[in-house]
């Protein structure tokens, strides 16, 4: 059963005790942006909490009481997983109805007025700041999926696809927080494959995708040339957030040979506003995909590093409901972010507190469950029905785009992420 609270938790909500996520909040009435946990319908303005010493009775926690009035996490991610565990865990005994530490907020109205503040009376802001990005494409069955429509089944994995977590350097600059809209990107286009002399168009992308992924922010620094050794990779990641990296189909298809994307990727990139801690998540985590082959054993690891994360995405036309299209898993990859981080690690290269790494998109093997409009409609052949009697095979400008991921039960408390949303805009002008 779930930990019972003072304080109002809807059962329905991903916020409930067993999360607590972190997250930069800002209101009308104090526009600096600061740290806060979400808590059901509510946030806790965790810098407001702190200059009331909310926080007396955390030793650990005393000498560091700056990081939540910070602009970003990325003050508290560096303090590290002990101090994370430490403030989460204190945050969830002051809300117990049995709390040790009633004199602090439960019996305290006026510190409640000033520090519980409603999520619609919030504005969320990214929460880390972010200095480099890295997309892995460690989702086997999206890379299979992929690779049949291109390649055909006895070349969909290249062979080094089950040996290492495959990933390309992305751009930082461009990661937003839900709710900010997207503009269709421009680029180079075939419009016909097959046409002779291959000679491309500029023009909006006719195949604008979205991605179903998650990602994680990592907490600790290592110094160049020192690789990340996979028993301490796990305590180098601070939490976990959806993402939604966007893809211009056609774009991509032209530039991608032989680096990979570029300009078809870079456009934007989405995540959650609330990063759920890798403790929050602990109860759910689970089996990866069935890997047979030996892994080089810098790569190794000694527990399932992966979560049972429920996935879903909806999509809302500018003159329609929303349809929910698909739904995932957490599960549903081949390498966990442990060893996604030691192996981008391993030769050396000195990874930052804010890094994002993307697990890349994540698919079922089921009908329904494949992660992006490229596999569900099979490169633009098939039709997706949505409700109100619209269909897609791609994007058209108006479309929302909303990821949601759950953990766990309303018996127990859900583990959630709440929603990453995005809404495709037309080209600018150039």
């Amino acid at each position: 059963m779930a930990s019972q609270s003072w304080f109002p938790i809807p059962k329905s909500s991903h916020f409930s005790l067993a999360n607590i996520p972190f997250g930069i909040i800002s209101t009308a009435t104090n526009e600096v942006p600061r740290a806060g946990v979400a808590i059901g319908d509510h946030a806790l303005d965790l810098a407001a909490f702190s200059a009331q010493n909310g926080f007396s009775s955390v030793s650990s926690i005393q000498k560091d009481l700056t990081v939540f009035a910070h602009h970003t996490l990325n003050p508290f991610a560096a303090l590290g997983r002990p101090v994370h565990r430490q403030v989460r865990r204190f945050v969830q005994d002051l809300l117990r109805i049995d709390t040790p530490f009633p004199e602090i907020l439960k019996n305290n109205k006026q510190l409640q007025a000033e520090c519980l503040i409603p999520l619609n009376e919030v504005k969320m802001h990214l929460p880390m700041q972010i200095g480099d990005y890295t997309d892995f494409f460690v989702g086997k069955n999206h890379a299979y999926n992929c690779g049949v429509m291109f390649r055909g089944p006895d070349n969909a994995l290249q062979p080094n696809y089950t040996h290492l977590p495959v990933g390309y350097h992305g751009r930082a600059s461009s990661i937003v927080v839900s709710g900010t809209p997207i503009h269709r990107p421009k680029g180079q286009i075939l419009a016909n494959p097959n046409a002779e002399p291959k000679v491309p168009t500029f023009s909006p992308s006719k195949r604008l995708d979205f991605e179903l992924e998650l990602g994680a922010f990592v907490c600790r620094e290592n110094k160049m040339g020192e690789p990340i050794p996979i028993s301490e990779a796990g305590d180098s990641i601070f939490g976990l957030v959806l993402m939604n990296d966007w893809s211009a189909r056609d774009i991509q298809m032209w530039e991608s040979a032989p680096l990979g994307p570029f300009n078809a990727k870079n456009f934007g990139t989405s995540i959650s506003p609330w990063v759920v801690l890798m403790d929050a998540l602990e109860p759910f985590r689970t089996l990866s995909i069935q890997n047979d082959t030996e892994l080089l054993p810098y790569l190794r690891e000694e527990k399932n590093n992966v979560f049972d994360i429920r996935l879903e995405v909806d999509l809302a036309p500018e003159s329609g409901p929303a349809t929910t299209i698909l739904h995932s898993n957490g599960k549903n990859l081949l390498f966990s972010f442990s060893q996604m981080l030691t192996h981008h690690s391993v030769g050396g290269c000195p990874m930052r507190v804010g890094d994002l790494l993307g697990s890349g998109t994540i698919s079922g093997t089921e009908d329904g469950s494949q992660g992006c409009l490229l596999e569900r409609s099979k490169n633009g052949k098939d039709i997706i029905k949505l409700s109100g009697g619209l269909d897609r095979t791609f994007l058209e400008d108006g479309d929302t785009v909303t990821l949601r991921g759950v953990c766990g039960t309303e018996e127990d408390g859900l583990v959630g992420f709440g929603q990453c949303i995005g809404r495709v805009l037309p080209t600018m002008s150039s």
